[in-house]
């Protein structure tokens, strides 16, 4: 069982820049797509993104693409989201996931962390 943990959320002003990290307790963690999602209140689980077990493909959800660099580390077990220009509506709960898929469907990821709250003030 691969245990996730997320760190790095923490209350920022609109505009900041944060980096989350998810560090994984199983270097298997290199075989996997890893993703990070995030959840507002009284919202469901969106895809934020996702990045290649080698590291080499990414993809994003449109409203963070541009902004929100996805990076890794095998040698560190570790994935990162670096969030760029953060707006109010990207306050939420950032959750890190890890599966043997490819894209934005959760179902497709077996491992999940706890989350990581961002709050991203006006």
């Amino acid at each position: 069982q691969v245990q996730l943990t997320e760190s790095g959320g923490r209350l920022v002003q609109a505009g900041d820049s944060l980096r989350l990290s998810c560090t994984a307790s199983d270097p298997t963690i290199s075989d996997y797509t890893m993703g990070w999602f995030r959840q507002a209140p009284g919202k469901e689980r969106e895809f934020v993104a996702c990045i290649t077990s080698s590291g080499a493909l990414t993809y994003y959800a449109d409203s963070v693409k541009d902004r929100f660099p996805i990076s890794r580390d095998n040698a560190k077990n570790a994935v990162y989201l670096q969030m760029n220009s953060l707006k109010p509506e990207d306050t939420a709960v950032y959750y890190c996931a890890a599966g043997r898929t490819w894209g934005k469907d959760p179902r497709g990821y077996h491992f999940w962390g706890r989350g990581t709250q961002v709050t991203v003030s006006s």
